[in-house]
């Protein structure tokens, strides 16, 4: 049995390598499995996770088989792809990734990224489990990204900020340029971008395409219930009442753009997609490491947030300032990747913090913890995670914030089910009535 951790690992030395042409000669080579797979395309730089998930959870409910491709993962590399819920077994996605390394080898071709053979092997994986549709959570950008060689059904772009200048552009126009490349002539697409700039780049980018594009945002509006835990959400064409399982305020607009989105691929012909569909699979959906609340103690919780970019940081920033308000004390740990603006970040969510500490996640990109102390006065340096949320739970406060990097996120997890019993992750568990 073939350990796909090992299989990535050789890999990553290849790095990022945009493009698609690697992508679609070997998936040429192995008989096009995607072009057997229907597919939905979620791209943007905050909330395509959730958004991707979402979505996922309302398909699974309608009753279709359906695959979930995302990335990073959390914990283990085979939370990355799903059917109906469930991760791929290791030895599977062991031998999928010997499939792939094995055609370039035979087409002479140079070897896939991790994500490249990531993507394939999730292909390969949908196509023989029969899945229904799969909902794949673009990498990075979306014109280049190695999910583009799908010819999606429906396309959706979440917000988007800047991030990965130096790979997708400097600018938000850039940016959202590269996000655009998802969309298709003639085939419907959905977005919620809140910045004015990126989203005039993408209706731009959608006209000339002649992309039929809803905005989200205008599509949509939220109103309380008078049943506790209960939202209304009101779009174009019905009305739904949700149970939004998953935290912070922010998550109203992933909602409404998956909603719209299913409201999409139902018009489509996929009848089954109704409004009970949508609200049992908005409330039946678990999304891990996203503004999650572990219970450690009566009196001490650990807040878990993937998030990692600035506008990320200041959206879990505005929640805890909610929680703050009502009289919670809260402190940082935090970790971040070379790549992110880890000072602002820091800088900003460290603001009213009984401290702070900072340890750098397991990655050859992450910021060595003595440089990030620099970023935050009075921030505390620990040398592994264990170490730095022994520190963090030994501070006096009432929730510990766990932020700035998903591998950070996915540490602490790990260690926080090892020492409390945190439950596993929603990836083992079966979406659908």
């Amino acid at each position: 049995m073939s350990n796909p951790e090992a299989i990535l690992s050789s890999l990553e030395m290849f790095g990022v390598r945009l493009g698609l042409e690697r992508t679609r000669d070997l998936l040429a080579h192995l008989g096009d499995p995607h072009e057997r797979v229907s597919t939905v395309l979620v791209a943007g730089s905050n909330g395509k996770g959730s958004t991707a998930a979402l979505l996922s959870s309302i398909v699974g409910a309608a009753g279709y088989g359906v695959g979930l491709f995302t990335s990073p993962h959390l914990e283990t590399v085979e939370e990355r792809v799903r059917v109906s819920g469930r991760s791929i077994e290791p030895s599977e996605l062991g031998d999928l990734l010997d499939i792939v390394i094995d055609a370039g080898r035979v087409a002479d071709q140079e070897l896939p990224t991790y994500f490249e053979a990531l993507t394939i092997a999730a292909l390969l994986y949908f196509e023989r489990r029969s899945v229904d549709l799969a909902v794949l959570e673009v990498g990075l950008g979306g014109r280049l990204d190695a999910t583009n060689v799908t010819e999606p059904l429906v396309s959706l772009i979440t917000s988007i900020s800047l991030d990965h200048q130096k790979v997708l552009g400097e600018t938000l126009q850039e940016i959202a340029f590269e996000k655009a490349g998802i969309l298709r002539p003639g085939v419907p697409a959905a977005m919620w971008v809140d910045e004015g700039r990126a989203r005039s780049a993408v209706q731009d980018r959608a006209a000339e395409l002649d992309t039929p594009i809803i905005d989200a945002r205008a599509s949509t509006s939220w109103k309380t219930s008078s049943v506790e835990s209960e939202l209304i959400l009101e779009t174009d064409a019905s009305r739904y009442r949700l149970c939004l399982p998953l935290e912070g305020s922010f998550q109203r607009r992933n909602a409404g753009l998956a909603v719209i989105g299913a409201e999409l691929i139902s018009s489509a012909g996929w009848e089954k997609i109704d409004r009970a569909a949508i609200e049992l699979g908005i409330a039946e959906c678990r999304w891990p490491g996203r503004m999650e609340t572990v219970e450690i103690s009566e009196e001490r919780s650990v807040l878990l947030d993937s998030a990692h970019n600035q506008e990320s940081i200041v959206l879990l920033r505005q929640h805890v300032e909610a929680l703050s308000k009502s009289g919670c004390r809260f402190n940082v740990l935090f970790g971040a990747l070379r790549d992110k603006a880890a000072a602002g970040m820091l800088q900003t969510i460290s603001e009213g913090a009984q401290s702070v500490v900072v340890v750098a996640p397991q990655s050859d990109r992450a910021i060595a913890a003595e440089e990030l102390a620099g970023f935050a006065s009075g921030a505390i340096a620990e040398v592994s995670c264990q170490r730095a949320l022994d520190r963090a739970l030994a501070l006096d406060c009432d929730l510990t914030l766990v932020c700035g990097s998903i591998y950070l996120v996915g540490e602490v997890r790990t260690e926080l089910r090892r020492r409390y019993g945190v439950p596993a992750l929603a990836a083992t568990v079966p979406i659908g009535r």
